[in-house]
């Protein structure tokens, strides 16, 4: 019986069948469990959706196009601000003063603002605002002035110490009518920017309490202010209440805005002014556009961290501008510095100078003097 040879030319085709199984068409869904229809848009829908792209597609085209009204450039859009009513843009860093945050909620231009400069303050109104005693007690100064005397003729003991340097009060202007006039540019610059003035943390329902402000919750702990010292500090304090101010004046400068120059000398390592306004958290502040927010109290817990935000209260040392960071010339101007210390329990900021000061000289100190992440490249 012959076999049949795959090799043989005469062999036939054959057609191989594989072995695997054909695969079955799914079943069918009940009616039940079919997907529902497509809900069809109405054509109001559709063209209200349209008009919407529409004023999107204008508006992206209106806005491209925008250029600086100072230097005349578009670029560095995300420093770009836009007026809210004239629609005119504006670099951060051209504005006069320049900006250095992003504002939070409606922002309008100079031209737009219409912030009108407030007049020159009368001698009753600069009393009345500074809440100055009209009457000075000549006993209660001539026994203050005996304490200083007393405490200068106190007798070192002969152990060789540690030199410490002790906190020097201020030293006012002579001329009650040169105090005024330094105390009326105060007074402006405050009103201006409508801010009450206060020479004390205040502490505000539904912000920080007092008892939140302990110099014990403080992240590595915090310098205390030595007796001596305190009694400097509580000096100045009622030399301020009888209208003796540091010889300061602020003034206005269309580049770095409001800002203190000396009007005095001042030496070094002298009590200037005490860091005031209101007490807060961190965590409320975060996304705050205020410029002069100060550090009072770092925690270990960070929802514990406390600022001083004089945005409605607060004092001369808000208008003490800070450094620039990034440049190294501009670290030489630094000629006073901010430390916090604890002070009967409390944390407590104080304005320091950190060399002698001679008249006419600006004021200005390190704002990153703790977290480092104050933007400050924009600065002068």
């Amino acid at each position: 019986m012959s076999t049949w040879n795959s090799s043989s030319p005469t062999a036939s085709p054959c057609r191989l069948v594989s072995s695997r199984r054909r695969t079955e068409a799914p079943p069918r869904r009940p009616s039940s469990e079919s997907p529902p229809p497509k809900k069809m848009k109405s054509m109001a829908e559709i063209m209200a959706k349209s008009k919407q792209e529409e004023e999107e597609e204008e508006e992206e085209d209106r806005y491209s196009n925008v250029t600086c009204e100072k230097c005349s450039s578009g670029e560095g859009d995300d420093e770009l601000l836009l007026c809210d009513k004239c629609d005119k843009g504006f670099h951060m860093k051209c504005l006069r003063p320049i900006m250095v945050r992003v504002p939070i909620g409606p922002w309008l231009c100079v031209d737009c603002s219409d912030q009108r400069p407030v007049r020159r303050l009368s001698q009753k109104k600069i009393m009345h605002f500074f809440r100055i005693e009209k009457e000075t007690d000549q006993t209660e100064t001539s026994q203050l002035s005996q304490e200083t005397k007393k405490y200068k003729r106190k007798s070192s003991s002969l152990t060789v110490k540690k030199r410490r340097r002790r906190l020097l009060p201020l030293v006012p202007s002579n001329d009650p009518e040169q105090r005024l006039t330094q105390m009326g540019t105060l007074a402006t610059a405050l009103t201006a920017l409508g801010i009450e003035y206060s020479d004390d943390l205040n502490y505000v329902p539904g912000m920080a309490p007092r008892s939140a402000n302990q110099s014990q919750f403080e992240k590595g702990g915090m310098q205390v202010l030595s007796k001596d010292d305190l009694e400097t500090l509580e000096q100045c304090r009622a030399m301020y209440r009888r209208g003796e101010i540091p010889p300061l004046v602020v003034v206005f400068d269309p580049l770095e805005g409001y800002t203190v120059e000396a009007d005095g000398p001042i030496k070094d390592f002298t009590f200037i002014a005490e860091y005031t306004g209101d007490v807060d958290y961190l965590k409320n502040r975060e996304s705050d556009d205020c410029d002069s927010i100060m550090t009072l109290l770092l925690s270990e817990d960070p929802s514990k961290s406390l600022v001083i935000c004089p945005d409605k209260y607060g004092n001369i040392a808000r208008f003490i501008n800070g450094i620039n960071n990034h440049n190294r010339f501009s670290k030489k101007k630094q000629n006073c510095k901010c430390v916090r210390y604890s002070i009967n329990g409390e944390c407590r900021v104080l304005l320091v100078a950190t060399r002698d000061i001679s008249k006419g000289e600006r004021l200005y100190y390190d704002y990153n003097g703790y977290e480092h992440e104050y933007p400050t490249h924009h600065f002068l």
